[in-house]
């Protein structure tokens, strides 16, 4: 064993190396040690994969640090163990997704063994499907829990492990904290039952296909202008991942007739490729750029796309100068949730009770929009399980119309508990066909809300830090950060910070420093920081809980007097954004 490495990791890897783990894995973890590679070793095995914003995510390799059989399994015996304590003497299901990534069956069919094993009923997806199905199914089916096998829109080196309760939203505290004290609790890899029983596992597929696409036929608004539209040409592309299952013949049951899906992204290979794309991530204009193509020779009204486990979607219109234009996800998310309210109010079904949500990171022009409307707009931290918070605690008493958050994710109704694309990519069609309808385009809508309530837009700067060393290094920037603030962002004085680690807001010009109600509405102890201006602008440092990145998010804004002037406010808005990266030294 080389002595390079910390007691902590040599422990670690001879309890692998000496511990009931098949061979394969022992051999591999000898050549990296015959290799002298501690950076990959440390790597391995310096900390557990932990439950953050989205799960269980990490490299699929060797190491407690990564996906892979046993660090799988382990979750699932810590898990199975407390729903066995949560739910005593109760008859007790799960429910099981996964997504195309490479080891996503079968750490589906180990997670389904492991749950049988331990007493548990499983329904097991006979085949890749979305995560938002996954969430659907939790409650259509009276499961107390559920796992989707998926790392989202990560590289395809990624896999993931997301944890849902008996609401269908991912796990929120207290049962995140007590899932990890079970798996915690588990000294020996012995005492994971990986031996499942069949007799308790049971295939699920189409039924609950059909029941779900008829929920979201179900929250269509404007079918009338979808009729006169029919021939709203949408291309439409899965980036090889789950959507595709649903996508294509949910828009086709809506009556749009000129949908065209990307062949090439269609296809799911079985081996967790995407081979089209670098990085399977609608945020990103790459794994975008095929059906923006594809828009442009068919002169196409809009363009949508998932990611892999589909409850992500990015979408591209035509502008102001008649050229397709990807829009990011705060712009997504306002011109959804303003035809929302909007269809809401003309159907006079907003009476004072009803809601939205998104995260604190995500535009407050949604805010400012509910304010309009007098529909009251919950922030939360960022994750959408605390989106699904908000609307358990006010299930009975306030109505949710819809929610989102700048990552792209988006929710009509609460039926289901999580980000839903594949809603979205429905709601989004009917609203450009509504627009449309009225002789607009989805990005004229945009402007018009930009001229009633402001431009905002929105900045990300994203610091990539991997390994254990940038951990440290994202570390010691919030701690900089919170030990002295800035003074200024671009030449406007910054009158309050909110610390949501300390669940404490100061006010700069008094000195006074309040806390942060918590327990509820989506709101714990969280490393965030937030910084606000004389001018409104909004300045967000927050590490990233699914990635090895610190993300910086600028918020700023401008009055839009007319469409015409659009260009140079947008070009105003995001010179400024980049200023304050410049200043703030942030590359």
């Amino acid at each position: 064993m080389t002595a390079k490495l910390e007691p902590g990791v040599m422990a670690k890897v001879n309890g692998w190396l000496n511990g009931d783990y098949d061979i394969d894995t022992k051999q591999a973890i000898q050549q990296l040690i015959d290799q002298g590679n501690d950076t990959e070793l440390t790597d391995a095995f310096y900390k557990d994969l932990e439950f953050g914003t989205g799960g269980l995510r990490g490299l699929i390799g060797i190491g407690s640090n990564r996906m892979n059989r046993y660090t799988v399994g382990t979750a699932t015996q810590g898990l199975a163990n407390y729903l066995n304590k949560a739910f005593p003497n109760e008859a007790k299901s799960v429910a099981i997704a996964y997504d195309s990534r490479i080891k996503s069956d079968e750490f589906a069919k180990i997670i389904a063994d492991i749950f049988s094993a331990n007493g548990i009923d499983v329904y097991l997806f006979e085949a890749l499907r979305p995560t938002p199905e996954l969430s659907f199914a939790i409650r259509e089916l009276g499961c107390k829990s559920g796992v989707v096998v998926t790392a989202s829109h990560n590289p395809k080196e990624y896999n993931g492990y997301k944890a849902y309760w008996d609401d269908g939203s991912q796990v929120v505290a207290p049962h995140d904290s007590n899932i990890i004290d079970e798996v915690n609790a588990i000294q020996s890899i012995e005492d994971v039952k990986f031996d499942g029983n069949s007799a308790r596992i049971t295939k699920i597929g189409r039924e609950i296909d059909e029941k779900y696409l008829n929920h979201i036929l179900s929250l269509s608004i404007s079918k009338d202008a979808i009729a006169r539209q029919k021939d709203l040409k949408i291309v439409y592309t899965p980036l090889h991942g789950t959507g595709v299952t649903l996508v294509p013949s949910l828009l086709s049951k809506m009556g749009f007739e000129a949908v065209t899906v990307i062949a090439e992204q269609a296809e799911v290979n079985g081996n967790g490729q995407f081979p089209t794309v670098v990085y399977p991530n609608p945020e990103e204009s790459e794994a975008m750029s095929k059906a923006v193509e594809k828009a442009k020779e068919i002169d196409a009204d809009l363009v949508l796309g998932t990611d892999p486990d589909a409850d992500r979607v990015g979408i591209a219109v035509k502008n102001h100068h008649g050229e397709i234009q990807l829009l990011n996800g705060n712009q997504t998310a306002s011109v959804l949730i303003y035809y929302l309210l909007n269809a809401w109010k003309d159907a006079g079904k907003l009476t004072g009770t009803q809601f939205v949500c998104k995260t604190i990171v995500t535009t407050d022009l949604i805010d400012k929009m509910a304010a309009a409307f007098d529909v009251k707009c919950y922030n939360t931290l960022t994750g959408f399980k605390y989106i699904a918070q908000v609307i358990r605690e006010k299930e009975g008493v306030e109505q949710f119309i819809g929610g989102g958050e700048e990552s792209y994710g988006y929710l009509i109704g609460d039926a289901v508990r999580d980000k839903d694309a594949i809603a979205s990519c429905a709601m989004i069609a009917e609203l450009t066909a509504y627009a449309k309808d009225k002789g607009l385009s989805l990005f004229d809508m945009l402007m018009e809300i930009y001229k009633q309530f402001g431009f905002y837009y929105e900045g990300l700067i994203s610091l990539t830090k991997k390994g254990k060393a940038g951990a440290d290094e994202i570390q010691q920037m919030m701690a900089d950060f919170r030990a002295n603030p800035p003074k200024t962002l671009a030449g406007s004085a910054v009158v309050r910070m909110d610390d949501y680690k300390a669940l404490t807001t100061t006010d700069f010009a008094t000195g006074v420093t309040t806390s942060i109600p918590s327990g509820e509405m989506g709101i714990e102890s969280s490393n965030v920081l937030q910084f606000f201006t004389e001018d409104g602008t909004k300045f967000t440092c927050r590490p990233s809980g699914t990635e090895p990145k610190i993300k910086f998010y600028v918020g700023v804004r401008a009055a839009l007097e007319k469409n015409e002037d659009f260009d140079k406010v947008y070009a105003d808005l995001k010179e400024k954004v980049k200023a304050i990266g410049e200043e703030l030294g942030l590359k």
